[in-house]
């Protein structure tokens, strides 16, 4: 399970404070839990971790066993969450190279863009490959996956003709929006979105579990994952970690801290990074408030943001993902010449080396005004991995309670879709 640790942040919050803050998180988690906060008709997503098999993870394991077997390819097709989490998921257990695999279907995201080079590369890879598609939105009229739906579809058509439809996926509202209307008059297998789960807290449903379960993940392990945390997060006390981190992030941002950075040391948390970014992203930024979440990726990016963290205006955290060690070991060999003086390293591992730069960095950080929590979990596994999704989500809940904001809107969003569709002449616009 999650542990954190918080020696990293004294110089910037009291321990005391911290104590102090333990009735305010106790109220935003008693608000969560008994659905009495603002947004409470979308908090459906504290419902679905589960220790057992649900009739709906059985329709998505025998799913993704068909197309395993006829599917050469697999689009998934959505924006934002609907996007984010699958991608998340399967990058982090199953790694950036996971299309290169002989065993596993090579799976591609369509919709979350409006770039004709990208159009046109997906396109192009799969003339000649046999393919399925999932296409994920609660409403079917999201402008950049609705595009990519129509073109697809037409594409699985002139292909497959009447067999076409075998080969379509639809995960929708149960009951209204266009793309449950498509998905019932066309006859296409259709799994659900429930109407109270909001697309950046969907990616425990068949949003996430259909792309994970093709791509090779066992749904249920992750969602044992999310289950146990679950119930490991249920404690009403600052022993609780969901509630620390909230608490810490609050103090910090109450100490000028208004940028979150979060880190990791494994370059297949990329995806996972920005899923996590949108969660607290929308969740929190809003009325004028909230902390804006920041990703990077170490040690590359020491060679790129290392002298802002370092030396920048000190007004950022960081939160630091810690995974256990990896079970293999690459060793470092020794080297008669030792042209680039690198035999003070021989018979280390290159774990060995990652935890020292690790250290290093949080010293440095530390010692230059940025404070660090740090979040240790388990090995990268479908299980950590449902526990890290239910971890952020709670504590992002909770956080943005503490913050005074609805954590399940996002009034902001539509701005920019304004202004989209009178340029472009949407009738209504």
């Amino acid at each position: 399970m999650i542990k954190i640790d918080l020696s990293n942040v004294w110089l910037d919050i009291n321990p005391m404070e911290l104590v102090k803050k333990e009735a305010e998180v106790f109220a935003a988690h008693e608000l969560l839990a008994e659905k009495k906060g603002p947004g409470n008709d979308f908090l459906g997503w504290l419902d679905l971790p589960t220790f057992e098999e649900r009739d709906e993870m059985r329709r998505i394991r025998r799913a993704a066993e068909r197309i395993r077997s006829n599917s050469e390819v697999f689009v998934v097709v959505g924006i934002g969450g609907s996007y984010l989490g699958p991608r998340a998921a399967i990058e982090l257990v199953k790694g950036q190279n996971h299309n290169l695999s002989k065993r596993d279907p090579q799976i591609f995201f369509a919709g979350n863009n409006l770039s004709t080079r990208a159009w046109s590369e997906l396109c192009e890879h799969l003339e000649g490959k046999d393919f399925s598609i999932n296409i994920i939105s609660k409403s079917g009229t999201t402008t950049e996956p609705a595009i990519a739906t129509r073109a697809l579809i037409y594409m699985l058509k002139r292909k497959y003709g009447e067999h076409a439809k075998d080969r379509i996926y639809v995960t929708t509202d149960p009951e209204k929006g266009a793309l449950r209307q498509i998905a019932t008059e066309e006859g296409y297998e259709s799994f659900i979105i429930p109407p109270s789960v909001g697309g950046r807290y969907s990616v425990l449903t068949a949003v996430g579990l259909l792309p994970m379960a093709v791509a090779g993940i066992n749904p249920l392990d992750v969602m044992l994952g999310a289950a146990t945390a679950k119930e490991a997060l249920n404690v009403r006390s600052l022993e609780n970690p969901a509630w620390q981190y909230a608490a810490a992030r609050n103090l910090l941002y109450g100490s000028n801290k208004y940028i979150e950075l979060l880190c990791s040391y494994e370059p297949n948390f990329r995806y996972f990074a920005g899923w996590w970014q949108q969660l607290f992203g929308e969740s929190e930024g809003k009325d004028g408030k909230g902390i804006f979440p920041a990703t990077a990726e170490f040690t590359a990016d020491l060679h790129s943001l290392g002298q802002m963290i370092q030396q920048g205006e000190r007004n950022l955290f960081e939160t630091v993902i810690r995974f256990a060690p990896p079970p293999s070991r690459v060793m470092i060999d020794p080297n008669e010449r030792n042209l680039d003086g690198l035999n003070y390293l021989a018979g280390k591992s290159l774990a060995f080396v990652e935890e020292k730069a690790f250290l290093g960095t949080l010293n440095a950080h530390v010692d230059g005004g940025v404070p660090a929590i740090i979040l240790e979990t388990g090995d990268i596994n479908a299980q950590t991995l449902g526990e890290l999704f239910y971890f952020f989500e709670l504590s992002c809940g909770i956080s943005a309670y503490m913050l005074g904001v609805n954590p399940f809107n996002q009034p902001g969003v539509e701005f920019y879709k304004r202004n989209m569709f009178q340029l472009l002449g949407k009738p209504g616009f």
